[in-house]
């Protein structure tokens, strides 16, 4: 289920699903070695115990949506990409999308665009500044996976839950000398205000490690960063163990792999994950499922979705909108 329902009992980060990071994609605009695009989905469109519509509104005013990227390999972001989102006013919203610069002793914000109207139907509004461009809204799920399957104890059956699904996305379109050096990490994170301060409640890169494995340190991880991850090791290898059936010392080294939670993109190359990037036809679930299953399960037997888009912003347009 890639990133979605990572909160407790497969819901969402504080019971919100406007919080519930997804999923991020990178890999190089198709026709223009020039330049990248990132996307970070967020807020599901539908709960999956008990499957039922979330909220409408598609990003909470209240959070902070940010694309990390770390340029010199040391774990700890160098540049971010922030996107807020206004309160809605007669079913419609905006959102600012700010670069921030981290070196140096302060940091330098950039606010690229400042009210970019996010999209809530089926046409894609998009915003192009500066080199730029920049979509915010609903737009049909890309993720593919037989979620239902995995919670039967992995017994798939070939069906994909999100074939029907929604989810809201932020894509961008960036020059690639806007991400710093040539080979990056990035990982997505959601911060929400609580009580007058910021705080961490969704973060994550690779897909759905951050469901899977981190077991009652769930809460710690979504709240941890990544330059911190070598604390999980432990956590993750004893999820291989009970999963994968993993000797213990196999199961510490391949956890290793898995840590930090960081998708490693260099646009100088085909994007294909998990070597590099990650694009929108990866099947980033059966390369999951033979790591957590020790080589036992090779996949859920679904594949990408036919409604996908060859040009910006790529994601098809939402179902039933």
């Amino acid at each position: 289920m890639s990133h979605h329902y990572s909160g407790p009992d497969f819901g969402f980060p504080r019971g919100d699903a406007r919080l519930d990071l997804t999923d991020i994609y990178a890999f190089p605009k198709p026709g223009d070695d020039q330049k990248s695009i990132l996307i970070l989905n967020a807020h599901p469109s539908s709960t999956v115990v008990h499957p039922e519509p979330t909220i409408r509104e598609p990003f909470a005013p209240e959070a902070m949506y940010e694309l990390m990227i770390d340029t010199d390999g040391d774990a700890v972001a160098d540049i971010i990409f922030r996107i807020r989102a206004s309160s809605s006013a007669k079913g419609t919203q905006t959102v600012c999308l700010m670069r921030i610069d981290m070196a140096g002793s302060a940091e330098n914000e950039d606010l690229i665009i400042a009210h970019a109207p996010v999209s809530i139907a089926r046409d894609a509004l998009i915003a192009d500044v500066d080199g730029y461009r920049f979509f915010a809204g609903w737009r049909s799920e890309p993720f593919f996976f037989d979620t239902l399957g995995a919670l039967n104890n992995l017994q798939f059956t070939g069906a994909d839950f999100f074939i029907d699904k929604n989810v809201c996305s932020l894509v961008l379109e960036v020059p690639n000398s806007a991400l710093g050096s040539r080979r990056v990490g990035l990982w997505g994170r959601i911060l929400a205000e609580i009580d007058g301060q910021w705080v961490q409640v969704e973060r994550g890169a690779r897909p759905q490690q951050a469901v899977f494995l981190p077991g009652d340190e769930k809460e710690a991880y979504l709240a941890a960063a990544p330059v911190d991850d070598a604390r999980f090791i432990p956590v993750f290898a004893h999820a291989l163990e009970h999963t994968g059936g993993y000797e213990p010392a196999e199961a510490a080294r391949v956890a290793g792999t898995l840590l930090p939670d960081i998708l490693y993109y260099d646009p100088t190359r085909p994007a294909s994950f998990p070597e590099n990037g990650r694009t929108l036809t990866d099947d980033a679930a059966d390369t999951f499922m033979v790591i957590l299953t020790n080589g036992k399960i090779p996949g859920d037997g679904v594949g990408y979705h036919g409604d996908l888009l060859a040009e910006f912003p790529y994601l098809g347009p939402p179902h039933g909108m």
